[in-house]
């Protein structure tokens, strides 16, 4: 049966509307101290252990973003939320869930020298559930640097999750959600709600779900405007010893900004792919075609902004293997920001360095400093030369893809860390 093309999209098809129900709404990430547990609750709301990496697993810590889809439902006749497709709730016998929302977790790593792979899943997310250990004394020295990075990245809704209150007793509990209370007073997330919970032993994950679905709105899209993905991944399929025409393209993940990709698009990617000229590293922009969309093991025909997708591409896969191209922004060709190899911004500083635990305030920025900064979702390094009252100038180790007005979030290297101290807006 051959379907009937229309002139508008007003009324969608069958075939149209379930490819929109496949891709996750918004992008949800899970930030916190290292060992907090989040890469435990993203398992236990998706069902995906997210650590695959080999030094993942062999350490026990997250080092790359992780992602995961998972399919939010409730039951029609108690209202309980869950992600199985049947109640949990013994008295509703067998009753069938529906679907309430699909999203894409974001499994952000906690460790103090990942920082800047939290700050470039940041700008790929439209919520945040902040972990907080309870067995632990609040703040630790990451959870107060994530926290400022939401709020510098302009992330408006977080959820604070409690866990790990199994192993303490409930005057322990107390005290650690009072210790959260007075760490989130005179902060945006003064008043963000509290869930606590065992993301070990499956407690109140489902208030945390009910909690989720009221305070992460699915935000408004722009899907008419031309598009822009953040590339946080990028990767190799093939396996070892496949014969050349079995090859398959490579594969760039990440999250549409905005507007829409299909299936067949050509498609540029700034910065682009680094080569060595006259003893000079340059960046050359790439130029290929969209060969297949996924989210998570669903193939699409289009994508649009919401939750994280895979995009297949024409690319030789040894330019994508190892995330050589994340950072990058992928869209139409022609119609992507500026590359920058030298940028200028102005600087917003904070008062104290965030992330350390000595109080150390902020000095204002040197010349020939070096800096850690974060736009979009790349990370690279400036080195300053030049100064004014309220803007500095650097160049760039490796050239970044933004328009003037993008927020990019600054750190310096204090002791054996890069550490939070503001951001910039790019002129």
């Amino acid at each position: 049966m051959v379907e009937k093309k229309t002139p508008t999209r007003k009324k969608a098809t069958k075939k149209e509307e379930v490819i929109q129900k496949i891709q996750p709404e918004v992008n949800i990430g899970l930030v916190g101290h290292v060992d907090h547990g989040k890469t435990t609750l993203t398992e236990k709301l998706s069902g995906k252990w997210t650590d695959t990496h080999s030094e993942e697993l062999k350490r026990g810590i997250t080092i790359r973003l992780g992602y995961a889809n998972a399919t939010f439902r409730k039951c029609p006749k108690c209202n309980e939320y869950t992600i199985g497709k049947i109640c949990p709730n013994i008295s509703c016998k067998g009753e069938k869930t529906v679907v309430t929302r699909s999203v894409s977790l974001v499994d952000a790593p906690g460790h103090e020298s990942l920082m800047a792979t939290m700050l470039s899943g940041a700008t790929l997310m439209d919520g945040a559930l902040l972990l907080v250990a309870a067995n632990e004394e609040c703040p630790q020295p990451q959870t107060r640097e994530h926290l400022m990075a939401l709020e510098i990245m302009g992330i408006k809704n977080v959820i604070v999750v409690q866990n790990k209150i199994d192993i303490v007793s409930e005057e322990g509990a107390i005290s650690n959600y009072n210790q959260i209370k007075e760490f989130l007073k005179g902060s945006s997330y003064e008043n963000a709600p509290i869930v606590p919970l065992s993301a070990q032993f499956n407690v109140n994950i489902d208030l945390l779900i009910k909690t989720i679905e009221e305070t992460i709105k699915t935000p408004q899209r722009h899907n008419e405007e031309k598009p822009m993905m953040f590339v946080a991944r990028s990767f190799d399929i093939n396996r070892p010893g496949t014969m050349p025409k079995d090859l398959q393209g490579g594969i760039l993940g990440g999250a549409l900004a905005q507007g829409e990709l299909k299936v067949g698009d050509s498609i540029e990617i700034r910065p682009g792919y680094k080569v060595v000229k006259e003893n000079k590293e340059i960046y050359i922009p790439l130029k290929t075609k969209i060969v297949s969309l996924n989210s998570g093991s669903d193939k699409m025909e289009t994508a649009t902004p919401g939750g994280s997708i895979g995009v297949m591409t024409q690319l030789d896969p040894s330019v994508v293997k190892s995330d050589k191209l994340a950072g990058s922004i992928l869209g139409k060709e022609g119609e992507l920001p500026k590359v920058h190899y030298r940028i200028a911004l102005k600087v917003n500083l904070l008062e104290r360095v965030v992330g350390s635990k000595e109080d150390i305030k902020v000095d204002p920025i040197k010349m020939r400093e070096v800096l850690m900064l974060n736009v979009n979702s790349a990370a690279t390094v400036g080195i300053v030369d030049k100064l004014s009252k309220d803007i500095f100038e650097c160049n760039l180790k490796i050239p970044i893809c933004a328009d003037a007005g993008s927020r990019i979030t600054i750190s310096r290297r204090v002791g054996t860390r890069y550490r939070l101290i503001g951001y910039g807006i790019l002129q």
